[in-house]
């Protein structure tokens, strides 16, 4: 059995431990609330402008010339992949990461080459780290103080390499933020875009109540780019979301292990110092018989 002084260290080092994870639970907890918020004022806003989007599909004739929404062979895939930048944060990357590994491995097996487009540093290591080269790895802003502005980089980005033939498709990899205690790694394209029908195909016939200038095809090609921007912002917003609720979730499952170790710690140690005073005991008692 472990010696006293030996039973004390480890009780006070898991003690400073607890202190640590739960200084950063209660962190985790008041960054999610902020993020929380801001990304469920949000998702209205992505909602709204693709209702507007949709009615004003159902007016683009079907042979317009739509670059956003061209398919063609696809020989070459584009991932943009969100991790965070910090760890500590249960399985938030690994699941991710084990989404973007098998989708890197189907495209291989059909012979397509990859590109990459990373936010987070731990998946920009994990790409380079398996020899794939990043594209561009968005550094500043940092995903927690990222705005509006910074997903309109990631959307031109995005959007030129498939305009210029660079990717064939586009696909993001990101955590959904489902709730606080559920958040689901999520492949979804970019482009081209098929969620949208457009022309005869659109089931959105409705009477547009505003005068459109110059005509629904230039203003339909003008929107669609500010529209990849808002997904791309909805899904920054909800990874960094699920991020911090990972990592309260992690923070209070080590604080409540913490707790646990240093209750069975603290028996161990009552039980030896017992055990030591029983024996110092039993010497003086034995010491005493033997002078008498």
């Amino acid at each position: 059995m472990a010696n006293l002084k030996e039973l004390r260290g480890r009780i006070k080092s898991v003690a400073s431990i607890a202190q640590i994870t739960g200084a950063m639970e209660m962190v985790a907890s008041m960054k999610l609330r902020k993020v929380q918020a801001k990304a469920q004022n949000f998702h209205p806003y992505t909602a709204e402008i693709r209702h507007m989007i949709e009615r004003l599909a159902g007016h683009v004739s079907g042979d317009a010339d739509l670059p956003l929404f061209r398919q063609r062979e696809v020989k070459t895939v584009g991932f943009f992949v969100i991790t965070s930048d910090r760890g500590l944060c249960g399985s938030y990357n690994s699941n991710l990461l084990a989404l973007l590994d098998k989708q890197i491995k189907a495209a291989q097996g059909e012979g397509k080459q990859l590109k990459f487009w990373v936010y987070g540093r731990k998946g920009y290591a994990w790409l380079t780290r398996r020899g794939f080269a990043v594209e561009r790895f968005f550094v500043e802003p940092p995903l927690d103080k990222a705005d509006f502005a910074a997903a309109k980089l990631v959307g031109d980005e995005l959007v030129n390499s498939f305009d210029e033939g660079e990717v064939d498709q586009v696909r993001m990899i990101y955590t959904e933020f489902a709730s606080v205690a559920r958040f689901v790694p999520t492949d979804e394209q970019f482009l081209p875009i098929t969620s949208i029908a457009v022309g005869e195909e659109s089931d959105n016939k409705y009477e547009l109540d505003f005068l459109l200038e110059p005509d629904a095809e230039t203003v339909f090609n003008r929107l669609m780019p500010r529209y990849l921007e808002t997904v791309a912002f909805d899904a920054m917003l909800q990874s960094l979301a699920s991020e911090h609720a990972s990592r309260r979730m992690a923070m209070k499952g080590a604080t409540d292990a913490a707790g646990r170790m240093s209750k069975d710690l603290k028996k161990v140690y009552n039980r030896a110092r017992q055990e030591t005073i029983t024996k110092e005991l039993l010497d003086i008692v034995g010491g005493a018989n033997a002078v008498g």
